[in-house]
Formats: structure tokens, C-alpha cells, sequence
């Protein structure tokens, strides 16, 4: 388990620290790469765990959002930072798409990053806009199929999870919708309240607010379970379609190189901060879970979810676009 893992004394763990970065780590604030725009669910995340993890480290953490490009742009930037600790990267869903989507990527995937721990996931949830007259799945799908290519939908890029969320409940149901990227759910999802597209698929917590207020309908949500946030609100198995899943995943990543003792430095910080009971009622009051497992669970994770998308990607002919 990752806590018994790095349940080491920290006398023990300073010296080999200071030797493999060259003095006390950290020694000025730590870079925290999200390849969200503002006001994203992964910016949302980012947000709610840097100040823990700052504390728990002992340096300031500096959000620095690197939006569009499929997260490419992101991605690449934390794979060529310097292997010190000082650039950590909150990788998404889409860090594990992209390899079965885009055929040439700037940076390898599996071999130039090391995980530190899947930080948390969480169902997205279908949302459209009122005038699209739609109250759940089996009518978005009866729509779909009497006006074929009429609906557009919104997504945070190529490749996220709610881009590939929407694709898997097309290939399902075998209807056609026409796909309107953006740099982040932000703006997809202040389109979507404008009316401009009609459907988004998106994390619950940029999108639950406008359902609140009922400026947007919630069609369902794409776990295999129902969200504690939304408890009313059924999956999109439920509604006819057994075997659909998707979740929206954060993984806090380093650089392959980053020295062994700096990665559990920086594993320590983020387990201690994830433990903070208050931390994770703000998530759970997001339909937000906390995982926080260990490097080698996440690892595996991560391969798995690689492997899965490949193969859906692979099954119903998507190209990448960048």
C-alpha cells in the first residue's frame, strides 16, 4: 500500500534527498502543469489539492495552466522539463487516449514519465441544453436517429474523456452527432449554455451548477454506478446500454529521471494531503472520489486504461486531428 510504502522516517529519507538533488528539496516553488484552461474540472482539481500539497511539501505551488492541443501542448512541456522535482504535470483521461488517437506524439507516453499516484476520479455526467427537448438517453438517441448529424456536441478537446464518452454512446447506439472541440469544458460548456452546440459530456463539477439552476438537463452519468452527487440521476448503462463505462481520472506525474527520493518526497506530500478529511469532503461534495494509490497501482492503472481506449479507438475508426 501506498502509505506503508512511504512510511519512512524522515531523518532517514533527508540525506539521500539532499544527495540526489544536489541540497534540501524543495528549495524554491514547485511548477504544476494542467492542461486546462481555467475553470475546468481538472483546473477544479488542481486548485483543491495545490495548497495541501504546497504546505505538505513546504514550497509554493504554482498552477500554470497549458490548455489546448489535445493536452498535447501540456504534456510535452512536463516531459521536457528538468528532472528535479520542480515540474510535476496532473495528468487526465486523455493522457491515455492520445497514444491510440494521435500516431505521432513529441514524448512517450509510458517511458518518459513516472506516476506518484492517481489523485481522483470521478463519472461525467451527459448534459444538453433545454431546447434540445431531451430528458435522458433513450430520447437523445430517438432525436439523434430522426435528425442524423443535426446534434453537435462539445468536449474539452480531441481525445478527452467526454470526447471519447460521446464516440463510445454513438458506436453503441449507432447514431450520428457532429463533434465541436474546445480548448477546455469551459468554454465548451459556456457554448453549450448559449445554446451554440446542444451536448456536452463533461466532469459533474463545472457542469452540476447550470442543472442546479436548470439552465442545462442532466441525461445521465457515465459510471457504472450512480454518483453521490447526483443520486437521482441514472447511468447511461441503466438507460439501455450494459457495458458502457467512462470515468474521468487525475494522475500526478513526474519526469521518468526525477531521482527515486524526490518522487517519495513528493508522494509523502500528496498522500498526507489527500488524507485531509476536509479535502475530501470538498471532493466528495463534487461527486469526486480520492484514490490515492500507490505508484505501482497507478502505473498499472494507467496501462490499463491505455489499452482499453486503444482498443475502442482502434474499433470504431477515430483519427486524431492534431
Amino acid at each position: 500500500m501506498l502509505k506503508a510504502a512511504l512510511a519512512l522516517p524522515c531523518a532517514s529519507l533527508a540525506p539521500g534527498l539532499a544527495a540526489a538533488v544536489g541540497g534540501p528539496y524543495p528549495d524554491h516553488p514547485v511548477r504544476l502543469i494542467i492542461p486546462y484552461p481555467p475553470g475546468g474540472a481538472g483546473d477544479i482539481v488542481a486548485r483543491m489539492i495545490s495548497p495541501g500539497l504546497g504546505s505538505a511539501l513546504g514550497a509554493a505551488i504554482i498552477d500554470d495552466n497549458k490548455p489546448g492541443g489535445a493536452q498535447i501542448i501540456a504534456t510535452q512541456l512536463a516531459a521536457n522539463a528538468p528532472p528535479d522535482g520542480y515540474t510535476l504535470y496532473l495528468a487526465s483521461t486523455t493522457f491515455s487516449v492520445n497514444p491510440g488517437l494521435v500516431k505521432h506524439l513529441p514524448f512517450d507516453t509510458e517511458k518518459d514519465f513516472t506516476p506518484v499516484t492517481i489523485v481522483a476520479s470521478s463519472p461525467l455526467v451527459f448534459v444538453a441544453h433545454p431546447s434540445l427537448g431531451v430528458s435522458n438517453i433513450p430520447e437523445l438517441v430517438a432525436y439523434a436517429k430522426a435528425h442524423p448529424g443535426k446534434i453537435s456536441y462539445g468536449s474539452s478537446g480531441p481525445g478527452t474523456g467526454g470526447h471519447l464518452s460521446v464516440e463510445m454512446l454513438k458506436y453503441m447506439a449507432g447514431i450520428d452527432m457532429v463533434h465541436v472541440p474546445y480548448k477546455g469544458a469551459g468554454p465548451a460548456l459556456m457554448d453549450l449554455l448559449a445554446g451554440t452546440v446542444q451536448l456536452v459530456c463533461t466532469s459533474p463539477l463545472p457542469a452540476m451548477p447550470s442543472v442546479r439552476d436548470g439552465h442545462l438537463k442532466a441525461l445521465a452519468m457515465t459510471g457504472a454506478k450512480r454518483s453521490p452527487i447526483a443520486p437521482d440521476l441514472s447511468t447511461v448503462a441503466e438507460q439501455g446500454y450494459p457495458g458502457y463505462q467512462s470515468t474521468l481520472w487525475y494522475a500526478l506525474l513526474t519526469q521518468a529521471r526525477t531521482p527515486a527520493p524526490v518522487r517519495q518526497r513528493i508522494g509523502e506530500a500528496i498522500v498526507k494531503t489527500l488524507g485531509d478529511p476536509a479535502l475530501d469532503g470538498q471532493f466528495k461534495t463534487q461527486g469526486v472520489e480520492v484514490i490515492a494509490n500507490s505508484p505501482r497501482e497507478a502505473e498499472a492503472f494507467i496501462q490499463a486504461e491505455i489499452d482499453r481506449w486503444g482498443k475502442l479507438i482502434a474499433r470504431i475508426g477515430l483519427k486524431g486531428t492534431v
